[in-house]
């Protein structure tokens, strides 16, 4: 059950963070993620990383009050949220940014599709206008560039 209780979790995630993204990131926080769209910022980080902060504090709370009551369900809620964070910290700081020089030349397709996807959110720099706010499942032409052999 608590397997269970993560995967499912991990899976939501993705929904909750689209509408985290575009809601949310392009809404009232625009003032954090702004720098991530226009790089205005110089150095290594940006304001967009507090986010990393913001979203890991309610896992955190909930993995410490579910070991506080004997590894309850709100520690593995707090694991899901966790592993989903790691996920997006792999996927999209390191392998869509670059910011660790890793996996840069994949031939995947399910990566490439990802990584062109999300260079389509990026080339719009205001808040109102986007696309693709989700980080695993992306639309399906974007698999479908890199799936078709003949394209590739």
């Amino acid at each position: 059950m608590n397997f269970i209780t993560v995967f499912i979790t991990f899976i939501l995630m993705e929904p909750v963070t689209w509408a985290i993204h575009k809601y949310v990131m392009h809404g009232f926080l625009w003032v954090l993620h702004r720098d991530h769209h226009d790089h205005s910022i110089e150095g290594t980080l940006e304001k967009n990383d507090y986010f990393f902060v913001i979203f890991a504090l309610p896992a955190i709370a909930l993995m410490y009050f579910g070991w506080l009551n004997d590894f309850n369900y709100l520690f593995y809620i707090g694991l899901g949220l966790a592993l989903y964070g790691m996920t997006y910290f792999f996927v999209h700081d390191i392998f869509i940014h670059q910011r660790i020089d890793f996996l840069k030349n994949s031939k995947n397709p399910y990566l490439l599709a990802i990584r062109r996807a999300h260079k389509q959110h990026h080339k719009h720099l205001g808040k109102a206008e986007g696309e693709c706010f989700g980080l695993l499942w992306v639309p399906i032409k974007y698999f479908k560039m890199y799936f078709n052999k003949d394209k590739v």
